[in-house]
């Protein structure tokens, strides 16, 4: 089945007036609505809305991180949100950043490969609706069993942006998700991962042929992420690190208006969709056609209605 999925909510627009839009989003074509969790919403709340108006739509979160909620919690969340909408949600964990696990919320940060793999394993058995006592590497759990366990566990899926991680969600996970990549990227990512796996990607779509200020856009979003050292690592990775090296010394040097500037268009054109909606549209399915199993479409602010904007993108028949 071919997925073409979107990310809720919408910036600018109170989660409750999503509804109309939700409700309409299988007629238009849209297989997905993944959330996500930053500052914004939480990632289960949009979600649990979206089950009950389009219970024909899969739901996923991308992502949760597994620090922030203890394991008990995350299990009796994705336990709920399972209820919800059984057979078709998702959980898509990862280990999020420093600034948002320490600088946030309080948490060290420490072990991420290890945190992310003993929360996988922990949810597999809770969601199975075992007992778990268990000492695993970065914590440990003492006879928890969820209440209501799920009838169907729902797929879980890993954050995965390098060969270590990739590889941990192909081996132990139902998928892999992953960001801020081009295109051309897709094949070096589903390399990892093999070829069946299901390949999960939040693409960002700046649908205006104002090519300027899609970039202008673009450069902020770049050098906010970018920056962070696992997403640093990735482009290093992925062949960008000469690229980025000029962004990367201006934002170390306390230079933000110079790191923008020193990102090139070429970056920038890779990873941010934008033109005409037809293009954009386009350029979505070219990830598609590079392996990808699902995108997640993730509407940049243009100064258009964003609902009119995502009944554009819908993919055609």
């Amino acid at each position: 089945m071919s997925r073409w999925g979107i990310t809720l909510p919408l910036t600018g627009v109170p989660l409750a007036a999503h509804r109309d839009l939700v409700k309409e989003l299988p007629d238009l074509g849209f297989t997905d609505v993944w959330s996500a969790e930053t500052a914004g919403t939480d990632a289960f709340t949009p979600l649990a809305l979206a089950a009950e108006w389009a219970p024909e739509l899969r739901l996923g979160t991308a992502i949760v991180p597994v620090y922030t909620r203890g394991p008990g919690l995350l299990a009796m969340s994705a336990a709920t949100m399972a209820e919800l909408a059984p057979g078709r949600f998702a959980l898509g964990i990862g280990t999020s950043s420093p600034t948002i696990v320490e600088g946030w919320n309080g948490i060290d940060f420490d072990q991420p490969f290890h945190r992310m793999r003993d929360t996988l394993r922990f949810l597999r058995s809770a969601l199975a609706g075992d007992k778990v006592t268990e000492k695993y590497g970065t914590f440990e759990i003492t006879k928890f069993r969820l209440e209501r366990p799920p009838a169907q566990p729902p797929e879980i899926m890993l954050a995965a942006l390098r060969p270590g991680m990739l590889k941990l969600a192909a081996r132990e996970a139902d998928g892999a998700i992953t960001n801020w990549l081009g295109a051309g990227d897709v094949p070096t990512v589903r390399a990892e991962v093999g070829p069946d796996l299901e390949l999960v990607a939040r693409i960002f779509v700046c649908p205006t042929e104002d090519a300027a200020a899609a970039r202008a856009l673009g450069r902020l979003l770049i050098s906010s992420y970018l920056t962070v050292p696992a997403y640093a690592a990735f482009h290093d990775w992925l062949g960008r690190g000469d690229e980025l090296k000029p962004m990367h010394d201006a934002w170390a040097a306390g230079d933000r208006a110079g790191a923008n500037a020193a990102i090139p268009d070429s970056v920038v054109d890779d990873l941010i969709v934008h033109g005409s909606v037809d293009h954009c549209r386009e350029r979505v399915q070219s990830y598609v056609d590079a392996g990808l199993t699902t995108p997640a479409i993730a509407v940049l602010p243009t100064g258009a209605d964003p609902i009119e904007t995502v009944r554009a993108l819908a993919p055609r028949p």
